[in-house]
């Protein structure tokens, strides 16, 4: 088995599909963390929607946006690369458009922006991760993810921090981010349509297999759903238990989300090349048990006296910071490796659709267990985690 073992950066994004598309996935991700974050803030105040209404509306937009999929997939494997990308940053584009064109009050306008937000917030990681499957190969393919991630983490942590100093401007300043941000997407999705990279994966199919469907891996895709959880523990379990059943300060939870964002971005690449040395199969059943170890000291943490909680719960948050590292660096890369190349965009699209159903469904679900204590919701975590690794671990290839 071959195993990535240094870090060259220029291979790195020759691999990742070459600096222009570097630059286009760093404009995407700075002009998406300008807006995505407070799009619940731009429908409440620009647009005096009630906050129901609201998050309503950006719900629907993110699940109907899934129904796309199966056509991106499809797309994929007549061989577009770039094109699909592209595609991917303009339909967001026409999303912001709609936005700014909303007149206030009016949801209707608003949830069609958050569809066409949502449906190329859908498609962008399938794109993403076929074209790099089509440019890289082995281990090499690993770090480039990675490293996308990575970048693509940065972006959005720099655009949120830009978009934060600009709020005290008012209605008037979202309007001007929702306005930079369509920008951002046009310049990004230009950038990624220069790169022309197209493949034509039928041309060689695997033998007695050229009309084959997509590997179904439903151990892999169900166990996805629950994995996908800890991408919502910063954002949505640390603060509803920190400032609603621990009552700490607020601070708390910006700080852990900051942590989160910077580990991120610095040890994603380093620790993928690390875990090169397994099977994917193996680090990504090591995620679910890193995992579910965080959910558990999550549950003992939230058990200290006064005081103590909220410091020990920014700690085990490393924990699971690293066990998110390690799913992320092993999920996508698996579904490419196991995956034929001329089914590659179906499998994808497969994998796109467990990820963006688990995020669908997480928020609600987390909260619901959260009213239930801390016992419910860390423990019901951890089980269902553990059992999605054991299920991943087991599954045939």
């Amino acid at each position: 088995m071959a195993t990535t073992t240094k870090i060259q950066p220029r291979a790195l994004v020759r691999a990742s599909g070459g600096p222009r598309y570097a630059v286009a996935l760093a404009v995407d991700a700075l002009g998406t963390g300008l807006l995505r974050p407070f799009l619940l803030l731009y429908g409440v105040t620009v647009l005096r929607l009630s906050a129901s209404a609201t998050g309503i509306a950006m719900t629907v937009g993110v699940v109907v946006g899934l129904v796309c999929m199966p056509a991106v997939g499809r797309w994929l494997d007549r061989g577009a690369r770039s094109t699909v990308v592209a595609a991917s940053m303009l339909v967001r584009v026409l999303g912001v458009a709609l936005l700014l064109a909303t007149p206030a009050g009016h949801v209707g306008l608003f949830a069609t922006a958050a569809l066409f937000l949502g449906i190329g917030n859908q498609a962008w990681p399938a794109a993403h991760a076929a074209l790099v499957a089509t440019v890289a190969h082995g281990r090499e393919r690993d770090a480039a993810l990675a490293g996308g991630r990575a970048l693509r983490n940065a972006g959005l942590g720099a655009g949120a921090l830009l978009a934060t100093a600009c709020l005290a401007g008012g209605t008037a300043a979202l309007q001007a981010l929702a306005a930079v941000t369509g920008l951002a997407h046009l310049a990004a999705a230009a950038l990624a349509w220069s790169v022309h990279l197209h493949t034509h994966p039928a041309a060689a199919p695997v033998k007695g297999r050229a009309d084959g469907p997509a590997p179904r891996m439903r151990a892999l895709l169900a166990a996805n759903v629950v994995y996908v959880f800890c991408l919502n523990v910063p954002e949505i379990a640390l603060p509803l238990v920190l400032v609603t059943q621990l009552h700490a300060s607020p601070v708390w939870s910006a700080a852990i989300f900051v942590a989160n964002t910077v580990l991120v971005v610095t040890l994603q690449v380093p620790v993928t090349v690390l875990m090169s040395r397994l099977p994917r199969r193996t680090v990504l059943a090591l995620a679910g048990v890193v995992l579910a170890a965080s959910y558990l000291g999550f549950l003992a943490a939230t058990s200290l006296g006064h005081g103590w909680s909220a410091p020990a719960v920014a700690m085990v948050s490393v924990v699971c910071t690293i066990g998110e590292i390690i799913y992320a660096g092993s999920t996508t890369a698996l579904v490419t490796a196991l995956a034929p190349a001329h089914v590659l965009g179906r499998a994808l699209a497969r994998f796109q659709l467990s990820t963006g159903f688990g995020l669908a469904v997480s928020p609600a679900v987390i909260t619901a267990l959260a009213s239930r204590g801390s016992a419910a919701l860390w423990g019901s975590l951890a089980a269902a985690t553990l059992v999605s690794a054991s299920a991943v671990a087991t599954e045939k290839d």
